[in-house]
């Protein structure tokens, strides 16, 4: 092997071992950013950050700093990732976004900055829910109108037909179903079952909801 030949390897060599480090260090800091965001240490989130953490680097289920903040329900860090250009719309493996996190939490704050910075509320997860379906079966009535407000048609039907109306009803949310009747949801309309919200809130026993929606 010539003398050229020789420097040409050892340079390749160099230039693979530099890219391998760089690959590690890239590594190493995306895995402290999701190490703070885990231990809810916002001063580690921004020192991850600003040692070049990419902020939307994801975890073995595909949770990103912002997911996990809004499941978590941290306020500050999620405002913190937000305004630091955080991908708003970005799914975990499950299909599950920062918006239906935050929905299922009930976490009006978060709710609202995710809105403002134009998350999709109208994204569904691998099972078919949206951010208002989470809402609504779970009773957080304030996330729920800001959803309407947001512009979402409440009457949208869902996977198997379901409406928010109906997952309301099914977990006796009566609260819930009074906002998405003032609202006019229509409680006449039926699942792929022929089912109305009254008969899957009778099915279920939740007779709050029931009784609230033979009323109207």
């Amino acid at each position: 092997m010539t003398i050229r030949r020789i420097g040409c390897a050892a340079a390749f060599a160099l230039l693979a071992a530099s890219g391998a480090s760089a690959a590690q260090d890239a590594f190493g800091v995306n895995a402290q950013l999701l190490d703070a965001v885990r231990a809810s240490d916002q001063a580690g989130v921004t020192r991850a950050l600003e040692q070049g953490a990419a902020i939307d680097s994801r975890n073995r289920i595909g949770d990103t700093a912002l997911i996990s903040a809004c499941k978590k329900g941290m306020t500050p860090m999620a405002r913190m990732l937000i305004e630091r250009g955080a991908n708003v719309s970005q799914a975990d493996v499950q299909g599950v976004t920062p918006l239906m996190a935050a929905a299922f939490d009930g976490n009006e704050e978060i709710v609202a900055l995710l809105i403002a910075h134009h998350a999709d509320a109208n994204a569904a997860d691998r099972i078919g829910k949206t951010a208002i379906e989470y809402a609504a079966g779970k009773g957080h009535t304030a996330v729920v109108r800001q959803l309407l407000d947001a512009g979402i048609d409440v009457n949208a039907a869902y996977r198997n037909h379901l409406t928010a109306l109906m997952w309301a009803a099914g977990y006796d949310q009566t609260q819930t179903v009074s906002l998405l009747l003032e609202r006019g949801a229509n409680r006449d309309l039926r699942d792929d079952r022929g089912l109305t919200a009254k008969d899957i809130a009778e099915q279920t026993g939740s007779t709050h909801a029931a009784l609230l929606l033979s009323g109207h």
